[in-house]
């Protein structure tokens, strides 16, 4: 359920933006991912000192009974700060903290996914793993509607708007610019941004990084993404398929190891797409936000979509038709210039926009290094 959205004067907090506060003092944003999975939430304290790392940081906790993830009864959550970015919105020596969230016994949330990513990428350091994201999302107003769409009907078919430049084809481009802006200020490795295929369709690119980063980029991106989006009075929103019969929201995933990225790595991506068409059915359940019931809306066949009981698309190999080099319809897509230079990496465009990208890296992982 919405909240009635409220229209204050924004410029009433600039005689207050100049206020001094003292040096001393640092303001920092604990953020964590909440019980569905999905959302952020965030909360503020002030130290007396400007932490180096994690490690200088406390844990702190929340009432997770207003988060779905502890009961009213034992509703202390535990937050432990894992990542420091710079904050954008505050600057200065302000800080963003991202956290992950433990139940009153010190063990894990349902929702902390990355306490176990980091154990499986520490374990396959020695193959050097690189991950990056592809990024979609909609803006749409508070009451769910994407955002320059015409009252009451739908714009013109998909194909003027990707990438395209034009008040009448591009929607809030002004909120794209600060996004980028934000997140190269915050320290996300931000590679790029690019209108998506529908009005109000956006796409930002985290990465390549190695190991966790990656994941941990995605997230406070999204982070800085819904605060920007909350300034202009619209909603940035991960949800899969937001409107029947147009083209949905994924998280594309490009992954690497070392030997794909050396002389011949080819035979290497081709034998992890194998393995990947192989346990198709679990990475379905780790790509969505809701154990794949997200996706069977998305992968329906459609615009350019594979279905979702499939792992289909491309003619590369007559015997094996599991993938296809720059084919966008496809399961996993190799670039073409991956394919020309015989090395580099593999995109899979099944995981949901509303993915969490520590279950997309754990479940990669698993499948491509540890074999199982």
């Amino acid at each position: 359920m919405n909240s009635v959205p409220i229209a204050l004067n924004k410029a009433a907090m600039r005689k207050y933006e100049d206020l001094e506060i003292p040096c001393d003092d640092i303001l920092a944003s604990y953020l964590w991912v909440d019980g569905t999975g999905i959302n952020l939430r965030s909360k503020d304290r002030t130290f007396d000192f400007v932490p180096k790392t994690n490690k200088d940081l406390p844990i702190w906790y929340f009432d997770g009974s207003n988060t779905a993830q502890a009961t009213s009864d034992n509703s202390d959550t535990f937050i432990f700060p894992e990542v420091i970015y710079h904050d954008p919105f505050r600057r200065g020596s302000h800080i963003l903290v991202l956290a992950d969230t433990y139940q009153h016994n010190y063990q894990p949330t349902s929702t902390n996914y990355r306490k176990g990513c980091v154990i499986l990428t520490e374990k396959a350091d020695v193959e050097e793993p690189w991950f990056g994201f592809n990024q979609e999302f909609f803006l749409t107003t508070t009451d769910s509607r994407p955002l320059g769409w015409p009252p009451g009907g739908y714009p013109a078919p998909p194909g003027p708007y990707y990438c395209a430049i034009g008040a009448n084809k591009i929607v809030a481009r002004d909120l794209m610019e600060a996004f980028y802006r934000c997140c190269l200020y915050a320290g996300v490795h931000l590679n790029g941004i690019n209108p998506g295929t529908t009005p109000s369709q956006w796409n930002f690119q985290v990465g390549p990084s190695p190991g966790i980063r990656a994941a941990d980029d995605l997230w406070l991106a999204r982070y800085i993404l819904a605060r920007l989006a909350e300034e202009y009075g619209t909603v940035a929103t991960f949800e899969p398929q937001p409107i029947e019969d147009w083209p949905g929201n994924g998280t594309f995933v490009y992954f690497s190891s070392k030997d794909m990225r050396e002389e011949d790595g080819i035979l290497v991506i081709e034998r992890a797409i194998d393995k990947l068409a192989r346990r198709h059915g679990a990475h379905i359940n780790e790509y969505d936000a809701n154990n794949g019931a997200d996706n069977a809306r998305r992968l329906n066949g459609k615009n350019g979509m594979p279905h979702i009981r499939d792992f289909t698309a491309g003619t590369q190999n007559l015997l094996y038709p599991l993938w296809g080099v720059a084919n966008r319809s496809c399961s996993v897509r190799i670039p073409r210039q991956v394919s020309e230079d015989k090395r580099g990496y593999l995109e899979d465009r099944r995981p949901a926009a509303n993915a969490d990208p520590y279950r997309i890296i754990s479940i990669m992982l698993r499948t491509c290094i540890f074999d199982e």
